[in-house]
């Protein structure tokens, strides 16, 4: 089954590199330009749903790649508004240094907040439109998507040794304050054997699966997941995984030093 995995490994370069090169475009025209990237990408947003739900009556093998491939765009344009700031949260300030923890977390939860009740609302939206269909590709690639960014984002905030941050457009360049950099935090051990087993759970349905059209279904879920769980040891393993999509990015968004790579903490 290498095709569904060479296909979900060129998806999550694709799209991302994809969302990158449109946010790093956008930005030379300013606020408007990332306004409007938004708002003329909307049809693809629709027409991701509608793959989606489409797709989620259809048991052939076009219908997985359908489901697949839509969930990503789905997911795609939420985090297109997210970095082109157009949903983020009310609060557009940096961390002040020396903030409570307490307070910390509130403050980051305001910047982020409108952009969690996206991820939430198309997670829960997906799950109703979905559940109990003959093919939930489209929701479970979703739900690896949300559960994966939540824990992502948390070891963030929690602290871990590396974070990069050179993708990160003008608009959310603030939210860097919200990071912690230093030793691997006690979440970072749970979240990865979750990804671990949920990975190993894919793999045992697709091994076991009844035809090639379901076990194809598990496959991508199974790449995707474990893409996941690999983003998430980059956090602590320095590696330049930044150069997958460094290119894409114009000389004045894109100067970093070799130092700079990621936000790295002294051992």
């Amino acid at each position: 089954m290498l095709t569904p995995v060479l296909i979900s490994l060129f998806a999550w370069w694709f799209f991302t590199g994809l969302i990158l090169l449109l946010v790093n475009r956008a930005g030379r025209r300013g606020q408007a330009g990332y306004q409007a990237v938004v708002v003329f990408t909307v049809p693809l947003l629709a027409l991701s749903v509608f793959g989606i739900v489409w797709s989620s009556h259809q048991t052939s093998l076009a219908g997985v790649y359908v489901g697949f491939l839509a969930a990503l765009g789905v997911w795609g344009w939420i985090e297109l508004a997210f970095l082109t700031g157009v949903v983020t949260g009310p609060s557009r300030f940096r961390c002040p240094p020396g903030t409570p923890e307490t307070l910390r977390f509130g403050l980051a939860l305001r910047a982020l907040m409108h952009h969690e009740f996206a991820v939430l609302f198309g997670f829960v939206s997906l799950v109703l439109l979905t559940w109990g269909s003959e093919n939930t590709v489209g929701m479970w690639t979703y739900c690896v998507l949300f559960f994966a960014r939540i824990s992502a984002k948390l070891n963030v905030y929690l602290g871990v040794p590396n974070i990069n941050i050179e993708f990160l457009p003008a608009p959310v360049k603030h939210l860097e304050t919200y990071f912690t950099v230093g030793p691997m935090n006690r979440l970072f051990p749970l979240s990865v054997t979750l990804l671990g087993v949920a990975t190993g759970v894919w793999i045992q349905q697709a091994l076991s699966a009844p035809d090639q059209i379901a076990q194809t279904g598990y496959v991508l879920i199974a790449t995707l997941t474990a893409l996941a769980l690999v983003e998430h040891w980059f956090m602590v393993v320095r590696l330049p995984d930044a150069a997958l999509w460094r290119w894409l990015l114009t000389e004045t968004n894109s100067r970093v030093t070799d130092r700079g790579d990621k936000i790295t903490a002294e051992r």
